[in-house]
Formats: C-alpha cells, sequence, structure tokens
C-alpha cells in the first residue's frame, strides 16, 4: 500500500505547535475571513432578490444558478491548481470576487437590477470553488503531514463559526442598512482575506513537481492542454483514487453518504415547521445547536484520530450520524432535536476532516488539486438528486420514516466500511 507522502516539516522532522507557525495563523485567518464573505452572499443576495421581486422561485432560481456554476467549476478546477502559482490564485480569487460584489452595492444605489445578480454569482460561485480546491492543497506545504488533522480541525472549526456568525451578522447589517449593505460588508471581507493571504509564504513546489508523475503518460501533458487535456487530468485524479485502496473505498462509501444526507437541514427544518408546528425561532435554536456540534467535532478530531486511528475514528463517525439523522425524525423535544443535531455535525465534521487530511497526507503535491477535483466531483454528484429524492418523500410519507430510512442506510454505510481497507486503515491513513 501507498505509503503517505511526507514533506518538510512533517512528522518525521518534528513539525512546531500550530500556535507557534505564523504562516499558518495568517492563512487560518484569511480562510475565515473567505468563509465569513461566503456566508454574508448567502443570505444578502437571497434577501435583495426577494425585496426587488417579491418571489421565492426568482431565488431559487438564483441558488440553483449559483450551485450549477460551483459544480461545473469543480471539474476543471484541479487542474488550473496544479498548474499555476496557489498563492497567488488564491489572493486573485479573493480580488475577483472583492470585485464583483463590491459592484452589487454600487449599481443598487441606482436602482434594483437583479440582472446583475444573475451575472455577478455565478462567476463568484464558480471562482469560490478554485479557492477552495486550491487552500486544501497548500494546507500541506504550510504544516507538514504530521500536523495535517489538527491544522484542518481548525481550519474547519473557524469555518462552522464562520457559517454561523455570517448569516447572523448578515441579518442585522441587512436590518440596518439594507440587504445591498451586507453584500459590501462581503466584498470588504474578501479584501482583508486577499491582504492576509499576501503575507503568507507557501513552500515553493519543486521544479519537477508540476510535470512528474507516476503514470509517464501525465508527465508528458502536464506541459500543457489540448482538446482532451481536461479529460486526461479528470482521468489522471480518477485514476490516483481508483490505485489507492483506502481512497478508493471512500470515495464510493461517500457517494452513498452524500446521497442520504445532503437533504438534512431540510428534512429538520420540515420536521420542526410542519411535523412539530414550531416557529423560526426553534429552528435557528436547532441551526445553532448543529452549528456547535461541528465546531466540537473539528477540535476534536485529531485527538481522537491520533488515539483511535483513521479507520475506527471514520467509520464510528459514520455510525453516529445514521443513528442521530434516525432519531431526529422520532423525538419532539426541541433539546433532543438539537442534541441530535449537534452529533450529527460533529461526526460530519470529523468524518470529513479525517477523509480530507488523508487525501493531503497520500497525495503527490503536483496531483493533489486534481485528486481534490475528482474526489469532490465523484462523491458529491448524486447529492442533489439525494436530496430531492429524499425531501420529496418526506412530503409524501412524513419525515419519520424518511429519516429512519436514511439514518439506517448511513449505518449500513458504515458497516460496509468494515469490509474495505478503511478498517484496517493506521493512523496516518496507509
Amino acid at each position: 500500500m501507498k505509503k503517505p507522502f511526507v514533506g518538510k516539516g512533517s512528522a518525521s522532522t518534528g513539525p512546531r505547535p500550530l500556535g507557534r507557525q505564523r504562516d499558518f495563523g495568517i492563512f487560518w485567518a484569511a480562510q475565515t475571513l473567505s468563509v465569513l464573505g461566503d456566508a454574508f452572499a448567502l443570505i444578502a443576495l437571497p434577501l435583495l432578490v426577494l425585496r426587488a421581486t417579491g418571489s421565492v422561485a426568482s431565488m431559487g432560481l438564483l441558488t440553483a444558478v449559483g450551485g450549477v456554476a460551483s459544480v461545473l467549476a469543480a471539474v476543471f478546477a484541479g487542474t488550473v491548481v496544479d498548474r499555476v502559482d496557489r498563492r497567488r490564485l488564491l489572493i486573485g480569487c479573493d480580488l475577483v470576487r472583492m470585485v464583483l460584489y463590491g459592484l452589487v452595492p454600487v449599481v443598487w444605489a441606482f436602482g434594483a437590477r437583479v440582472w446583475l445578480l444573475y451575472a455577478v454569482l455565478p462567476v463568484c460561485e464558480a471562482v469560490g470553488m478554485l479557492f477552495a480546491v486550491g487552500y486544501v492543497t497548500v494546507v500541506r506545504g504550510l504544516v507538514g503531514t504530521g500536523r495535517l488533522t489538527e491544522a484542518n480541525g481548525r481550519l474547519n472549526a473557524t469555518a462552522a463559526l464562520a457559517g454561523v456568525l455570517g448569516p447572523l451578522g448578515a441579518g442585522l447589517v441587512a436590518a440596518w442598512t439594507g440587504p445591498a449593505g451586507a453584500v459590501a460588508v462581503d466584498a470588504a471581507s474578501f479584501a482583508v482575506s486577499a491582504a492576509c493571504l499576501s503575507l503568507v509564504r507557501l513552500r515553493p513546489r519543486p521544479a519537477d513537481d508540476r510535470t512528474a508523475d507516476e503514470n509517464p503518460a501525465d508527465a508528458a501533458h502536464a506541459a500543457g492542454a489540448g482538446a482532451g487535456g481536461l479529460r486526461q487530468d479528470l482521468r489522471t485524479g480518477v485514476a490516483f483514487l481508483y490505485r489507492h485502496p483506502v481512497l478508493r473505498s471512500l470515495t464510493v462509501l461517500l457517494f452513498g453518504f452524500s446521497f442520504f444526507t445532503l437533504g438534512l437541514n431540510d428534512l429538520v427544518i420540515y420536521h420542526i415547521k410542519h411535523d412539530l408546528g414550531h416557529d423560526d425561532g426553534t429552528v435557528g435554536t436547532v441551526m445553532a445547536a448543529g452549528a456547535v456540534g461541528s465546531i466540537a467535532g473539528s477540535l476534536l478530531v485529531a485527538r481522537v484520530r491520533r488515539r483511535a486511528g483513521f479507520g475506527p475514528t471514520w467509520i464510528g463517525s459514520v455510525t453516529v450520524c445514521g443513528l442521530a439523522f434516525a432519531g431526529l425524525g422520532l423525538l419532539h423535544p426541541v433539546v433532543a432535536l438539537a442534541g441530535l443535531s449537534a452529533a450529527f455535525l460533529a461526526c460530519v465534521a470529523m468524518a470529513g476532516t479525517c477523509s480530507m487530511s488523508l487525501r493531503q497526507e497520500v497525495t503527490p503535491e503536483h496531483l493533489l488539486g486534481r485528486v481534490t477535483s475528482a474526489f469532490w466531483t465523484l462523491h458529491y454528484s448524486a447529492a442533489p438528486v439525494g436530496a430531492a429524492v429524499l425531501t420529496w418523500a418526506a412530503e409524501q410519507h412524513g419525515t419519520t420514516p424518511v429519516a429512519a430510512l436514511a439514518g439506517g442506510a448511513c449505518v449500513l454505510i458504515a458497516a460496509a466500511a468494515l469490509l474495505t481497507p478503511v478498517r484496517r486503515a493506521a493512523r496516518r491513513g496507509t
């Protein structure tokens, strides 16, 4: 089985604590600001559409257009990330979003222009996907393999916190200055993120790191891309996933897990509002509890993985996710729902951080962008269909049987993992 890629500052060379690593600290702040900006946009842009049109359908269409752009960008993001200077790419992504989002409040000052949002959001979502893939590829260069899980846990914890504070802050700013003002804050967050990234020193890739590959055919291809370049890059990423036993198994298992879990938030909201008759405040309370769980799971995952190993941590997290999901449709007390939501998202954070850290550890750096793109594209491809099917079934048959079915399926996925190399994965994922 493939040994993990070991770079400078890896565990074998005694990595410094993250609190003493200046560049990681700055990068951490930049990533948090970038996520905070995304969270502002998540609330502010739909509010602009609603205020201008009064149409919920128009809000949904804007969200759909942005989602399609993000998925399409994921296909080629790895190709771009593996061929350019990654720090400049991240700074460029932030500056593009700063300019485009900054246009919105300027134009809105002279009157509502809904068409502008349909032009701006898809580009920003595509650029955001490039940023996301790029950020995944640079973490190892900052902290080494020995601190990857801890670093990813911290990044995910603050991302979860930003995901809570962003919508809250966007709502407050929108109520005070209007939604366009919230978009202006969004643009400013990307400006500060870009400034932070300009201060980060990334370890340069070796000169041959962009052109070498375990597959000789890819070395010839890396110099440029023709008509088949994108297809070749996708095959390169998929081929690496297929050759690595643990990553191959994880891709298949997460394909099923994503199918059954992407619609969770919709099911919880429907259960609280429709089945139990609670108000929006109760929905917010339950969602806030879930965010706290996500933060806790992100902060605990490094310690749990060190003690239990990759396989037990991942399988145990998915098992708890399934049990919590099944229980969400059965229980009525708000406290119980909040607890189950926190447990579910804590374990999602732990499983997700483990799988991301593993990819970073075992993937050669010159392939990391393409492998990340292939992994995300494959394992998320069925998720939108799953969300649509689960929410339709809940409307037809109620949330209790659907949640029980989806939760049971997650437990079966965890059980299936026991029959794969995931179960035998060692502490560093090999």
